[in-house]
């Protein structure tokens, strides 16, 4: 079967798709190897490119970092475990295929790319996709094409600063909006305030374990004050880092996706549009809507950038 593969590679799993006509026909998953470094992503990439019936028509690859996609390598990746340096992934992988097509960019562009073209921005040449999740990711599409910058930074937004002096941010920045807005700045900051004293049933369902959105979406349920604290104050500064990221570029429509947007569903999107929408100058035209194709989107965009522009 002719086709493309697209790669949605991630710090806890690697998922591979075979894509005919913008549809998902096969997929494979694993555990993202926690040893072999660069090396033993690879040989798994190439382990499910051949599960999938080969490389095709190309592989496209949607990784965690900075990416520079003219040169398919990957810098800043600590999510990846032995990534702590740059990688020429896209020469790595092309040479382990056999020399087979292939193209890298940043996993959240990828799904902004997939969003655009087959979900729920199809229609829309100006938007952000941002993925709320572990942390805060975004793209851009503007005037029909994505927009990567001239040094690959365009759509960072989980690093602008909401609030000077802030909490701290994982990069080690303060103010920053994946901080308020990411589940593990959500975390960070849930356990610090019930070690400071402060009861949660947050710290009661985790236990020792990872604070999951389906954490989050349970205190909720159990009106657990703390959590409905934390989720107001990341509508909040989603709604600064949103109105003024539309006052820079006139957007129409964001698409929101990720784990934690998911989990916490439309109710939460639509609480990101009203605040967004009254922080903003001028027309209050902007929407924010679900994105459509949940865990398909990594893969689907990935396969899409083979077929270039």
């Amino acid at each position: 079967m002719a086709g493309r593969i697209g790669v949605d590679l991630g710090g806890t799993k690697v998922l591979a798709s075979l894509v005919v006509d913008g549809e998902v026909r096969r997929q494979e998953k694993r555990s993202t190897p926690t040893g072999g470094g660069p090396e033993g992503i690879v040989a798994l990439i190439v382990e499910l490119v051949e599960e999938l019936g080969g490389p095709g028509d190309g592989v496209g690859v949607g990784a965690p970092g900075m990416v520079d996609v003219e040169t398919g390598t990957v810098s800043r990746a600590p999510n990846l475990p032995g990534w702590d340096h740059s990688v020429r992934l896209g020469a790595m992988l092309q040479k382990a295929l056999g020399g087979a097509r292939v193209v890298v960019d940043n996993d959240v562009n990828v799904g902004a790319l997939a969003e655009h073209r087959l979900g729920a921005g199809r229609g829309v040449d100006n938007l952000l996709c941002i993925f709320v999740g572990t942390g805060v990711g975004g793209g851009f599409v503007l005037d029909g094409q994505l927009r990567r910058g001239p040094h690959g930074m365009a759509g960072e937004i989980g690093h602008m600063i909401v609030h000077p002096g802030g909490r701290e941010c994982g990069c080690g920045g303060p103010g920053h909006l994946e901080a308020y807005a990411g589940r593990s700045g959500l975390e960070r900051e849930a356990r610090a305030r019930h070690a400071a004293g402060e009861s949660t049933a947050l710290v009661d369902i985790a236990a020792d374990g990872r604070m999951k959105s389906s954490v989050f979406a349970k205190a909720l349920d159990a009106d657990d004050r703390l959590a409905a604290e934390l989720v107001d104050d990341a509508v909040e500064a989603l709604g600064i880092a949103l109105s003024t990221a539309t006052a820079l570029v006139d957007l129409d429509l964001v698409v929101v996706g990720g784990g934690l947007a998911d989990r916490l569903g439309p109710a939460f999107v639509g609480r990101m549009e009203e605040a967004t929408r009254s922080r903003m100058f001028g027309t209050t035209a902007l929407r924010c809507v679900p994105a459509a194709l949940g865990d398909d989107a990594g893969t689907l965009g990935a396969a899409l950038l083979v077929a270039g522009p």
